[in-house]
């Protein structure tokens, strides 16, 4: 049998899997993220991370009983920074990757000491709050005591790796997501640009995802109920594992996924770096990804949800009688600044068009349309980088029910293919923990695609006017979302 567990922004699922791909248990976790202050996001690695983990492995191996085990692979959220000491003891809590925007000064000054074209070009990506280089510098700054300790860099898969193994290591796909600091042509650290980010800190050697990182100890056998010399892969972010649980694996395979918050990642062969995307390694040896990831999705119709004080299922009814367009409503899904393509921390959420005769249906499904805008937006940037979207497969807990999907194919007029597993990370890594130890898998066989959603013209038509007005509103709007930003950063208002 095989294990994979994900750790994700807010809860932790597991799954295990027999050798052809049949998902035999489930498991899953919930757990708070911090917002200490405005702009910060942190996980504590102890209580959530390692705290979820060995919850899952317990769960998971009594669901084997006597059935062996094989190999286990973990992935999760990233790019993070957490940094330890020797014994590999976190100092601080994490600080999480794109939503936490606490290093927009450093990332200003490293850009200009490195040069914007420069780091575009040896790093594929430019720096933005995703990056880690910026908040090693960050924590040097502002928390320069923990810097002075610091011996080692983990990420969330890492740090679980090091916490079952010992050994020391970082995935290739992680790494290039460590901008300035990894130099993607090399497929290696950047060493000059790490050592002015990062001067002092050992960084950790660099394995493919699909890589065995070591075995599991005999010290945290005892405390996960997991057999001492079980193999552990490499893992990675959590993103990527779930591009490999559906077989994003070939070039032009693209992966929506519907979360939290939105991300996209597609398959190349040849990197073009783009100013307004995310280029990176890919999970397969010899391969790249060009990524696109929106700041909240799912967030927002949550925030609706509790606004409304229902459930998702009477929400998703009322929205699915509304016709396309909301009946005139026009929502920027920038409830907490936006990622890619615009890169702007301070861009904030609109809702234009609003009247007394609009309600929860039309609110709620514009929230659906302001994020397939968002998708569309993305898919357009990737054309423009030289990415050609052959195959849309989407994934994620927002797949569930259909409605999401349809308005994602019908704003962007094109098919979704639907897999039969649609768990996400969890399974992805037990893919990756299969091919670690020497299994093979077949992903058709493994995962194959249970539906496709197919865009409806009449509706496509309609969203295509829509979409002409929803990127006119953003630079209509930005000086007053900046504006109202800087307000609420000193109300102390601008949580995610």
């Amino acid at each position: 049998m095989l294990i994979g567990i994900d750790i994700g922004t807010s809860s932790s699922k597991g799954v295990l899997v027999n050798p052809s791909g049949e998902v035999l248990a489930r498991a899953s976790r919930t757990h708070e993220t911090s917002f200490p202050r405005p702009g910060w996001v942190e996980h504590d690695a102890e209580t959530v991370w390692w705290r979820d983990f060995v919850e899952l492995s317990h769960e998971l191996t009594a669901a084997a009983g006597s059935r062996p085990l094989a190999g286990l692979a973990v992935s999760g959220i990233g790019p993070v920074l957490l940094p330890a000491d020797a014994a590999g003891r976190p100092l601080r809590p994490a600080i999480l990757y794109g939503v936490d925007t606490r290093a927009s000064r450093e990332i200003a000054e490293l850009t200009a000491e490195l040069g914007a074209e420069a780091i575009l070009r040896r790093c594929g990506t430019p720096l933005s709050s995703q990056a880690v280089g910026p908040k090693w510098r960050w924590l040097a700054r502002h928390e320069p005591g923990i810097f002075e300790r610091t011996e080692l860099f983990l990420m969330a898969s890492s740090y679980l790796v090091h916490r079952l193994t010992g050994e020391y290591v970082l995935d290739h796909h992680s790494a290039s997501q460590c901008d300035p600091m990894y130099d993607l042509r090399a497929a290696d650290w950047a060493g000059d640009w790490a050592r002015l980010v990062a001067p002092g800190i050992d960084l950790p050697r660099l394995l493919w995802p699909n890589e065995v990182a070591g075995t599991v100890t005999a010290a945290a056998a005892g405390q996960t109920g997991l057999p001492e010399g079980l193999p552990v892969t490499a893992g990675t972010v959590d993103a990527w594992a779930e591009g490999a649980s559906v077989g994003v694996t070939e070039p032009g395979d693209t992966m929506v996924m519907y979360g939290t918050t939105m991300f996209l990642t597609q398959v190349l062969t040849d990197p073009t770096p783009d100013p307004g995307l995310w280029t990176t390694r890919g999970v397969v040896p010899g391969t790249y990804s060009l990524a696109a990831g929106m700041a909240t999705s799912g967030a927002i119709t949550d925030w609706l949800r509790r606004l409304a004080g229902g459930d998702f299922a009477t929400l998703v009814a009322q929205a699915a009688r509304v016709p396309a367009g909301s009946r005139g409503l026009l929502l920027l899904p920038y409830f907490a600044g936006e990622r890619t393509p615009l890169f702007d921390p301070d861009a904030r959420g609109v809702i234009a068009g609003l009247t007394t005769g609009h309600g929860l249906g039309e609110l709620y499904r514009a929230a659906l349309e302001g994020i397939a805008y968002g998708v569309r937006h993305n898919l357009e940037a990737m054309a423009g980088a030289g990415g050609v979207a052959r195959r849309l497969v989407a994934v994620g807990g927002g797949v569930q029910g259909g409605l999401w999907t349809q308005i994602v194919s019908d704003v962007t007029g094109a098919a979704q293919q639907v897999p039969r597993e649609t768990v996400g990370a969890a399974f992805g890594d037990a893919l990756l923990a299969a091919s670690a130890v020497g299994l093979e898998p077949d992903i058709g066989g493994w995962n194959p695609v249970r539906s496709t959603v197919r865009p409806e013209p009449a509706r496509t038509a309609v969203y295509d006017e829509f979409y002409a007005r929803y990127r006119d509103l953003y630079p209509s709007t930005v000086e007053v979302a900046h504006f109202l930003a800087e307000q609420q950063k000193q109300a102390g208002t601008d949580a995610v």
